[in-house]
């Protein structure tokens, strides 16, 4: 792995295959493009990153739009909050197209996938886009997911990542069935491969029964990159045992620092190495020529945001109704209990402030707005991407857009020329391959077990 002398930045674009980012009111944005249902809007922003040698482009999920808030869909539609979600892997492969060295990453749940299908699916993208896959592995957040899966309501949260842990022996069982030298292809000898080189997987646990043989042989960097982003305390231990590289969101670089150091000591502890594991937090730029150009982006991004925005969001992500209460109501102990989706971000709120009501979770966890924008010039973005990096509070950041594709143009014209002058990210690809960019080792079959 790199010194510190050679240590290179990693730059993720955040993206969704929706109606907008993970801002509700970019599509309100006056320079958001409207065409964002066709194959050319997501190719375009793939050309953008890697022109700006970005390492990958990152789709988030959610398998329902948010309608939490009233129990009813109608504010959803009416704001543009989220409603149109498009299946990522497909929106991915049309953006394979018309990249070369890109990575691609797209989520797909634990709790309401099968493994064999799940595994399926990124062997192949990982396959036909050359080595360049990669699975964010998610358990879902709320009942609106379960309801459109045919069931009554989410599970626990402990209990889906018991159930994720071993929904990755099985995916990963199944990416190991064949060997790497196993295809022969020889038409002289009749032989297509070595059937003693591919093996059943056979596998009986409480959650799943899957048998094998795998369909698809490995790929040029042997399975797809794994991503995960679990931020609650269950959801760190799952992301220490199996990511390869974890999305974060830290505040301010005091505790940033510190949760770097926890989650790289905990990744030791499951035996691996601390530095094959990039931690990449969540970073929103308004970049401008100058500061007060930034400054001038920034207030047409903030008029865009309405209160509605937010409530549906806290809503959706907590697993609970926000239209039960006012605005300036308490929730009781039992209420907070209640909420059953991002924990993290509850627990976040209840640590800030006491008996918190619905608008103290509105500006503490500033949902549904550009929170923490890191606004500037060039150098005054860089500086701050640079003090983080340096003092390890990051590996690298999760680039998500205000507005698209202007905050991509943006950043890569104004910020990453930047950073390549101050020697922290790369000015080219190191390969051909995800794992290669990311400055992974390809993974023994079986790495897992260890």
């Amino acid at each position: 792995m790199p010194t510190d002398r050679n240590r290179q930045m990693i730059l993720v674009g955040f993206l969704q295959a929706q109606n907008c980012t993970t801002l509700a009111s970019s599509w309100r944005h006056p320079e958001s493009r409207t065409d964002f249902l066709t194959a050319d809007y997501f190719q375009t922003i793939g050309r953008i990153l890697e022109a700006g040698k970005f390492q990958l482009a990152f789709f988030d999920d959610r398998l329902a739009m948010p309608d939490m808030l009233g129990g009813d869909h109608a504010h959803t539609v009416a704001n543009g909050i989220r409603c149109v979600k498009m299946d990522p892997v497909t929106v991915l492969m049309a953006m394979a197209a018309k990249t070369e060295r890109l990575g691609l990453g797209s989520t797909y749940s634990t709790t309401y996938y099968e493994p064999f299908h799940v595994a399926r699916v990124f062997a192949t993208v990982d396959l036909m886009t050359g080595g360049r896959a990669a699975w964010n592995i998610v358990t879902s957040v709320n009942d609106g997911e379960a309801a459109n899966m045919g069931l009554a309501q989410h599970m626990e949260h402990d209990l889906r990542y018991d159930r994720a842990d071993e929904f990755m022996e099985v995916v990963l069982g199944h990416w190991d069935g064949w060997e790497d030298d196993a295809l022969a292809i020889d038409k002289a000898a009749g032989l297509f491969a070595h059937p003693d080189k591919v093996h059943r997987l056979d596998h009986a646990g409480g959650f799943f029964r899957s048998r094998g043989p795998f369909t698809v042989p490995r790929s040029a960097q042997g399975h797809p990159v794994l991503i995960q982003a679990g931020s609650s305390g269950r959801g760190k231990r799952f992301a220490a045992r199996w990511a390869e590289t974890v999305f974060v969101a830290y505040p301010d670089i005091a505790s940033a620092k510190h949760e770097y150091a926890a989650m790289k000591d905990d990744i030791a502890r499951h035996g691996r190495d601390p530095d094959a594991v990039t931690l990449n937090t969540i970073l929103y730029p308004v970049a401008a020529a100058t500061r007060a150009e930034a400054e001038d982006k920034m207030a047409v991004i903030d008029c865009g945001y309405r209160e509605v925005d937010g409530l549906s969001l806290l809503a959706e992500a907590l697993n609970f109704d926000f239209a039960k209460k006012g605005l300036d109501e308490p929730f009781t102990e039992e209420e907070l209990a209640s909420m059953s989706g991002m924990q993290a971000m509850r627990d976040r709120v209840v640590r800030t402030k006491a008996n918190p009501t619905p608008r103290d979770f509105l500006e503490i966890t500033r949902r549904g707005r550009a929170r923490e924008a890191i606004v500037g010039g060039p150098k005054e973005i860089a500086d701050r991407m640079e003090q983080w990096f340096v003092e390890r509070a990051c590996d690298g950041y999760v680039v998500g857009g205000t507005h698209t594709p202007g905050t991509f143009e943006d950043f890569v014209r104004f910020v990453v020329p930047e950073l390549q002058r101050r020697g922290i990210y790369h000015r080219d690809y190191n390969g051909t391959t995800l794992r290669e960019n990311l400055g992974l080792p390809r993974p023994e079959r079986g790495w897992w077990k260890a």
